[in-house]
């Protein structure tokens, strides 16, 4: 089992022995991530397990000064050797540990709390009053709803428009170029 570093990226191959469904693989590895990063100022940002081509099981990491090819490294080689006890996974899947980005999209709580009044940019499933996206001041979120301010044309609307979230197909924080 050989680790090759690409970038800021740490992948390695792995062939497990029982099939898990893919949410069960990603809260499995939650838990199996969460001890590993104890005391190391390193937070989860998100488990995937996907099927592109191949299977791929993606961990995104970050803190607060940024993420580094050794905290990679070490997340990868560590959850490595607990995959290697455990085995969860039947099929072949490569192993990515990674930082989020700076685009990376707001899933989680914490993601949307952190971006309160931040400009962020919304892409919808289908059109919502006529756009398939759009920017705006992130006021709050719940469970099903977010609340915003949009910018029309550079301009900040004054009253604020609340967006079920199953309308959204993500949503990322803003980055001006």
């Amino acid at each position: 089992m050989g680790a090759k570093p690409a970038l800021s990226l740490y992948w390695i191959i792995f062939t497990g022995s029982e099939a898990m469904k893919h949410e069960e693989v990603e809260k499995f590895i939650t838990e199996l991530v969460m001890p590993i990063l104890e005391d190391t100022g390193i937070t989860l940002v998100d488990v995937e397990y996907v099927r592109e081509k191949d299977w791929y099981l993606r961990i995104f990491i970050d803190k607060p000064e940024g993420i580094e090819i050794d905290d990679c490294q070490f997340v990868s080689e560590k959850l490595a050797e607990v995959l290697d006890e455990k085995d969860p996974i039947k099929e072949k899947y490569y192993l990515e540990v990674s930082s989020p980005g700076i685009d990376r999209p707001l899933k989680k709580d914490n993601d949307f709390s952190a971006n309160y009044g931040k400009k962020v940019d919304i892409q919808f499933f289908t059109p919502f009053e006529g756009n398939k996206e759009l920017s705006g001041i992130l006021l709050t979120h719940t469970g099903t709803d977010i609340e915003l301010k949009r910018i029309l044309k550079g301009k900040e609307e004054k009253n604020p428009v609340k967006i079920e979230r199953k309308l959204i197909s993500m949503i990322r924080p803003h980055i001006d170029f």
